[in-house]
């Protein structure tokens, strides 16, 4: 008789382990955590910068920016005077709860009220390793497709918000709102979509007041205190 080791689950659940302790700390420190996830090229570090710039007179914000290798998206963010580190993952495809919680001790939460993880560039590993986040926010962009639900179901089930970026191109693709509502249906999740573009602001102001409500919500729920 052989013994069977699932290694997958038991990686997964020491991962939930250390997501509900970044979770804990978090809370702890009154701070609201957004874990970022959308393809690579979906418009993530263009949506968290004018995100940032909507935010930034009312909240401390810092970011992690996670890639497999270069700085420029730290680099980006970095101009808009909020906290950045840039976190490589030395060719992991997802960010882990113990990379997470590494990055929040190197960025430094104490000063903070709002972080932001602009996860790896994809739509399928991000979608199996919980964070600790408060909110899971999805991208995606309209050259992507209406079809995504579909191909990528559990990217969508795990997320609380769905931003369907670069809808100043929708005239030149074959993006369908209501085929995208139905395939979301689908997968019996219901969840807030808002159309936007990162590159003229279109839609942001509803984005923004939905996250903005989130984050008080969140802290009546964990008892704010300053």
């Amino acid at each position: 008789m052989v013994d069977v080791w699932e290694v997958k689950e038991r990686v997964i659940r020491d991962n939930d382990q250390t997501a509900k302790e970044v979770s804990d700390k978090l809370k702890k420190r009154n701070v609201f955590f957004v874990n970022l996830m959308g393809s690579p090229g979906c418009g993530k570090t263009t949506t968290l910068v004018r995100t940032i710039r909507a935010l930034q007179n009312k909240y401390r914000i810092g970011v992690m920016e996670a890639d497999v290798d270069s700085k420029v998206d730290a680099e980006t963010v970095a101009r808009t005077g909020a906290k950045v580190v840039q976190l490589h993952t030395g060719g992991s495809c997802h960010m882990d709860a113990d990379m997470t919680e590494r990055g929040l001790d190197y960025l430094g939460i104490d000063d903070l009220d709002v972080v932001f993880l602009e996860n790896i560039g994809n739509l399928v590993c991000p979608a199996e390793f919980d964070v600790g986040a408060a909110k899971k926010v999805m991208i995606l962009s309209v050259p992507e497709g209406d079809d995504k639900p579909l191909k990528y179901p559990l990217m969508f089930t795990v997320s609380d918000c769905l931003l369907i970026n670069k809808t100043d191109t929708a005239p030149v693709f074959d993006f369908d709102m209501d085929r995208l509502y139905a395939n979301l249906r689908s997968l019996g999740k219901e969840m807030p979509v808002f159309p936007v573009s990162s590159k003229n602001g279109a839609g942001f102001d509803a984005w923004i007041a939905w996250l903005e409500k989130e984050i008080a919500d969140w802290r009546k729920e964990h008892g704010e205190n300053h």
